[in-house]
């Protein structure tokens, strides 16, 4: 039996999809459907066995919501930081820090099947946002903005169709797609109706 990749294995963890693998998530060889378990020599026992405290679920979410956007730990908590110094729904907030992500926006809008390679996408210089390259996968996108795959990549055999692809991407409704231009405009703020994550669970967490 071939290993669980690491992807994998952080959905085994959560007890849940994360959708980390892209298409593979949405088919029958999805570990997840097999071994709805932590992984482990352990892990099935665990499952029965395990009741998390306040602080455990707490904890949870916030592995969650690290693992769902690629995230590490210093990153996110400067997330929650800045987040908790403006005025507002502190959850909601963090959400929108985290779906401003370049490399979340080029996920959205159907140009990486997964985050993860998204964030390749963006890191190897296949982006532009207004006209102008940028590789850095945590650059915040804004309301206005125009993010668009470089003439210059359109030919590469990883955007093979990608029109096609694009045309049948269902993007958020803050992100307006033009699959024949192979870009996409930012509408309005980050909004996610249903989060995988308890964001009011995580700002408690970091409160302690």
């Amino acid at each position: 039996m071939a290993r669980d990749t690491k992807q994998c294995a952080k959905c085994r963890r959560a007890g849940e999809k994360l959708f980390l693998k892209g298409e593979k998530c949405f088919g029958p060889k999805c570990p997840l459907l097999k071994r709805n378990y932590p992984p482990g020599m352990h892990g099935s026992e665990a499952k029965h066995h395990s009741k998390l405290s306040g602080y455990g679920k707490q904890l949870r979410e916030k592995q969650k919501a690290k693992r769902i956007y690629g995230i590490m730990e210093r990153q996110f908590a400067n997330y929650v930081a800045e987040a908790s110094k403006k005025v507002g729904n502190t959850g909601i907030i963090l959400i929108n820090y985290l779906e401003s992500r370049l490399d979340n926006a080029v996920y959205r809008m159907g140009l990486g099947k997964s985050r993860q390679s998204a964030r390749q996408i963006v890191s190897h210089g296949h982006i532009t946002v207004n006209g102008r390259k940028v590789d850095v996968p945590s650059f915040r996108v804004k309301v206005g903005q125009i993010i668009a795959l470089k003439e210059s990549s359109k030919n590469k055999p990883a955007f093979t169709n990608i029109e096609e692809r694009l045309a049948k991407a269902e993007a958020p409704s803050w992100i307006s797609v033009d699959a024949k231009k192979v870009s996409a405009k930012i509408t309005s703020d980050p909004v996610k109706e249903e989060p995988e994550f308890d964001a009011k669970t995580i700002i408690e967490f970091y409160s302690r």
